[in-house]
């Protein structure tokens, strides 16, 4: 292995487990190592247990390294996570409670009472408080446990808490884990609506940075449980979801990233704040400046049956070959209700009736398709900006078929990159302010191509675009569109 070439690595503490990756160009994971939580809990876990097995996990790594030679070559690591998941620390930058998680629903109420603050305090920017942000779960807890809110020092978000171990830098964040807890990325501060209206303290609150700021070096402790050498840069965090963007090569204006996992996520890179009256668009801040726009749909691949094995799933693919462009219109959403491109409460999934399992398969991965169409077209409609690539990610990825339906459908090609995880993303990014001009530069030389899908013949893409206009009005008849209105 050269020994020039720099190594960087990316960590992910995810919902389920604990993951980091070494990085080094043209995009090759020199090592890797993922440890499982023994179990897995949605509403809160013990960020300790995150800390204990991400050293394992680091260890396992550099000791890997060590063997090759390249150990010494690790230059800068960064973190990312979930999504508003968030931690109330005490005067030493000890947890006071388990971290409540992104997905635990107990802040409902206390999201409504952060969405109407907003509204009144006229930002313009993040405003749809849900359970699933950050801001609520502070009022939740404050409210719940009113002898512990006392002793806080400061909230971290998870990524936060991890960078903070590693650098002993506490009381930062970065921009992207900022957003969903309120943070005006407009203005650039705080807004005061937090602490007059809902009466949280701004002292609790971190000092917001760009993703992939240095922020300092390892502890020595850090590097002794970890094994990485103790010059190694800490970089500031990122989402989970914008991790796996730049992991998917969607990180130049007009490129554009598919994820479809349990849900259909789309995220981009704008030039101009994307402005969605309708609440269904967010907008991250990009490192450069830019703007990452996004949407998640209800709708995605949770229709695939959990315990169906490889084998069967092989053979539907391989049958959804012969059997596409089909001429049935299917909406495969499990629960009721959409929030993206359209929003629906009333919104139920439907397949085309008398179908075997093979058509039902096909059809339903088209019904994905056409919502991936209606959402960039629903994105270049309300960005004024020109959609020039896509990229996918996500387990629906490994679907050759899927994938070619999917092109077919889009009318352009799909982009699939070899490593699109999220702890790629954070060692990308750990590199675009150390060893690179910036994420652009990082991205050409640490992102590395898969393949690319083209799509189908004219015969395809003729049938395809007349089943899309069905597809369309289908939704439409069924009185799905008309809810809070739809471009098209």
């Amino acid at each position: 292995m050269e020994q020039s070439n720099p190594l960087f690595i990316g960590i992910d503490i995810g919902t389920q487990g604990v993951r980091a990756v070494a990085l080094q160009a043209p995009g090759k994971v020199a090592a890797a190592r993922s440890i499982p939580f023994p179990q897995v809990r949605r509403e809160e876990q013990p960020p300790g247990e995150w800390w204990t097995n991400l050293a394992d996990c680091l260890r396992s790594v550099t000791g890997e390294l060590r063997d090759l030679g390249c150990l010494h070559r690790v230059r800068a690591l960064s973190v990312t996570s979930t999504s508003s998941t968030m931690i109330p620390l005490d005067q030493d930058y000890e947890p006071l409670h388990n971290a409540l998680m992104y997905s635990d629903p107990r802040s409902g109420e206390e999201a409504a009472r952060c969405v109407l603050a907003a509204q009144r305090a006229g930002i313009h920017g993040y405003t749809g408080f849900n359970s699933s942000s950050g801001l609520p779960k502070i009022l939740w807890y404050a409210r719940h446990y009113p002898q512990e809110a006392e002793r806080i020092r400061l909230w971290a978000h998870a990524a936060d808490y991890i960078v903070g171990k590693l650098s002993g830098v506490w009381g930062v964040t970065d921009v992207t884990n900022a957003m969903k807890t309120g943070y005006d990325l407009f203005a650039g501060r705080w807004p005061d609506y937090i602490s007059s209206e809902l009466g949280v303290p701004l002292s609790w609150l971190p000092e917001v940075v760009a993703s992939g700021t240095a922020l300092g070096k390892l502890t020595e402790r850090a590097a002794a449980e970890t094994g990485l050498p103790s010059d190694v840069s800490v970089a500031a965090g990122m989402t989970d979801g914008c991790a796996s963007q730049i992991a998917s090569g969607a990180i130049r204006p007009g490129d554009w990233s598919t994820t479809i996992g349990t849900t259909l996520v789309l995220k981009g890179v704008t030039r101009s704040f994307v402005d969605d009256p309708e609440g269904r668009v967010y907008n991250h801040r990009h490192p450069e400046g830019f703007w990452m726009p996004g949407g998640a749909s209800n709708t995605g691949a949770d229709w695939i049956p959990g315990g169906i094995g490889p084998e069967r799933l092989e053979q539907l693919n391989r049958t959804a070959e012969s059997l596409t462009p089909t001429p049935w219109i299917a909406y495969p959403l499990q629960r009721q209700g959409e929030r993206f491109p359209f929003v629906s409460g009333e919104a139920r999934g439907f397949d085309a009736p008398g179908l075997t399992p093979e058509q039902q398969y096909a059809s339903r991965m088209e019904g994905v398709a056409y919502l991936e169409k209606m959402s960039y077209d629903l994105l270049q409609r309300l960005s004024g900006e020109r959609i020039s690539s896509i990229h996918t990610a996500g387990g629906a990825s490994g679907s050759r078929a899927w994938l070619q339906i999917r092109s077919s459908v889009l009318q352009m090609p799909i982009r699939k990159m070899k490593h699109a995880e999220g702890a790629v993303g954070a060692a990308i990014l750990a590199a675009s302010k150390h060893s690179f001009a910036d994420l652009r530069e990082a991205g050409s030389n640490l992102i590395r191509p898969d393949e690319v899908i083209e799509p189908g013949g004219a015969s395809d893409r003729e049938r395809y675009a007349e089943n899309y206009e069905r597809f369309v009005e289908t939704l439409r008849a069924k009185g799905y569109l008309k809810e809070r209105g739809w471009i098209s």
